[in-house]
């Protein structure tokens, strides 16, 4: 059965737009289309596509006029006047959004080490401005209702058939195989490993010893947070900046600047170190590292 990336996708989206809009922000439900509600409005349409193991899906977000206004106002700190219609500007804002949303997605799915997923990584191929109108031609056209502070504000999400049961929880598809649904990856070039029901999903090169001393760089993140460029330029020493990490959260442990677990500090012989409270298997490590 393939693994279920909903609450990881619902957690994601909530969280990305509460970090750039700087408003709380929680997915409230999820239905699918099935009416007409939106032909008579204009949408944003971003083309993410998602390569999982070799094999490359779409997920299509249609933003309506009434999401994609108020996500461009509020990414601009509230300034100046909420616009009626969308324009390039709120075209490229919304791409923004996506974007960071579809990568924090990545980044949280390949921290979870899935053995029918093992890694996953996304870009936006195409943002524009279309009719609410086309949408009658989609199907698997998903409505998210999110809350910004009591606020209601809908995002369309459209998953193709092949990644359509990576999120049963939303669409209610369910595939007894996820591994097969994913061999047609192995026809592509040799350069992506082969997978079998006996062996890891990720195969260690042969070789690999020969790359134990490799030296690699490691660190921790400590949190982070989206911020405009005007306050950038206004900070000065003895500014405070708040994190949107809680001080009990655990910190990110990157490898060349990839996320390979999770773990506490702590003190050693007066040094800071890090206690290791999560890490994907070998197999994931390597992946993650690009070996």
């Amino acid at each position: 059965m393939a693994s279920d990336l909903s609450n990881i996708f619902k957690d994601e989206l909530s969280n990305t737009l509460e970090q750039l809009l700087s408003k709380n922000s929680q997915v409230e439900v999820v239905t699918k289309l099935s009416s007409d509600s939106f032909d008579s409005t204009q949408l944003v349409e971003c083309i993410a596509k998602f390569d999982i193991k070799g094999v490359s899906s779409e997920v299509i977000f249609f933003v309506p006029t009434l999401s994609a206004t108020k996500f461009e106002y509020l990414m601009l700190g509230g300034m100046g006047d909420l616009k009626e219609h969308i324009d390039d500007e709120i075209t490229d804002a919304i791409n923004e959004i996506i974007s960071n949303i579809c990568g924090s997605f990545c980044t949280s799915v390949n921290a979870q080490g899935l053995s029918d997923i093992s890694s996953i990584k996304s870009e936006i191929k195409s943002s524009k401005i279309v009719d609410g109108s086309m949408l009658s031609s989609k199907s698997n056209v998903f409505e998210f209702v999110l809350s910004l502070d009591s606020e209601k504000l809908p995002i369309l999400v459209c998953f193709d058939e092949f990644i359509l049961p990576f999120f049963s929880s939303i669409t209610g598809v369910i595939s007894e195989d996820a591994e097969a649904a994913i061999k047609p990856s192995a026809a592509a070039p040799s350069s992506i490993p082969s997978s079998s029901a006996s062996s890891p999903v990720i195969q260690a090169p042969k070789n690999l010893e020969l790359l134990y001393n490799v030296k690699l760089k490691l660190s921790v993140r400590l949190g982070t947070k989206v911020v405009l460029l005007k306050d950038i330029l206004r900070w000065d020493v003895g500014e405070i900046i708040e994190l949107e990490q809680m001080v009990n959260e655990p910190l990110e442990i990157l490898v060349n600047g990839v996320k390979i677990g999770e773990g506490e500090a702590v003190i050693v012989e007066g040094k800071f170190g890090l206690k290791i409270k999560k890490i994907g298997n070998e197999d994931f490590r390597l992946n993650q590292i690009g070996l």
